[in-house]
């Protein structure tokens, strides 16, 4: 796993306002064969994925990224899916002068955390599957890369798409124009390589517009894992669920249509 590097020997004056915005879509999928299994799913979402849940893991990223939390406010939803949404700041502009409160030096780095959830299981078919999109926009020096490996493994994770952006820019001493101050070749660089042994990646980079993309594809899986009851893992209809699980996880994947 690669350690954030600052980009070539040159000092930032006033407030780096660079954004970095960190865009985190995961899904799960499991097999539901049954209006009972579909109602258990749903029940199983709401609880372990509700809005209080979702609220402390986005803290925990602020955590991760050494940020302040400044508000939060989540809500679950009739008849299912969550959201949370949390404001924090670099803990690195609090107390910066004895004269100015914590709190107002603080929101000067403003950034926020925002998460969706979307259960669905109205495909037609016998797979539900789960969706999860958190957005992390930051400002100053937080860099939301460094909590890729917390979300990986919070979440059950079988399609998983990370997209990062710099926008705007700041300047250097000498009044130059700086629009990254950090070096990213490949956002697979920020992953712990035994994660990422269990997928298979798929890399979009356009450093010259500061755009990076990987897709992640679950390669090595449980069977058990994706039924609610116990199964067979060698019974031909368990692995034309399978099957079934695996079409679905490259049309994501993919955007495919069906």
């Amino acid at each position: 796993m690669k350690r954030i590097e600052p980009i070539g020997d040159f000092k930032l004056v006033g407030f780096n306002n660079l954004t970095k915005a960190l865009s985190f879509n995961l899904y799960d999928f499991c097999v539901a064969r049954n209006e009972s299994e579909r109602r258990s799913y749903v029940q199983y979402i709401a609880e372990r994925y509700n809005a209080k849940r979702v609220t402390g893991i986005l803290k925990g990223i602020c955590d991760i990224i050494e940020a302040n939390v400044l508000a939060v406010s989540d809500q679950d939803y009739e008849p299912w899916g969550s959201s949370s949404m949390v404001l924090m700041s670099d803990i690195a502009g609090g107390g910066a002068s004895p004269d100015v409160p914590a709190f107002k030096a603080m929101h000067l780095d403003k950034s926020h955390i925002c998460a969706h959830t979307y259960p669905d299981f109205h495909g037609g078919g016998k797979i539900c599957s789960f969706r999860i999109d958190i957005d992390i926009a930051t400002c100053g020096e937080i860099t939301p890369l460094r909590a890729l490996n917390y979300m990986l493994e919070h979440f059950d994770n079988d399609v998983v798409v990370i997209d990062y952006v710099v926008r705007g820019f700041t300047r250097d001493s000498e009044g130059r124009r700086v629009f990254r101050d950090h070096a990213v070749n490949s956002i697979q660089d920020f992953i712990d390589p035994t994660a990422l042994k269990d997928y298979h990646c798929i890399d979009l980079s356009l450093q010259s517009e500061n755009i990076w993309q990987t897709k992640m594809l679950r390669l090595n899986q449980d069977i058990q894992t994706y039924f609610p009851s116990p199964v067979n893992p060698k019974d031909p209809e368990v692995l034309e669920h399978m099957s079934m699980i695996n079409r679905e996880m490259r049309g994501v994947l993919h955007n495919w249509p069906e």
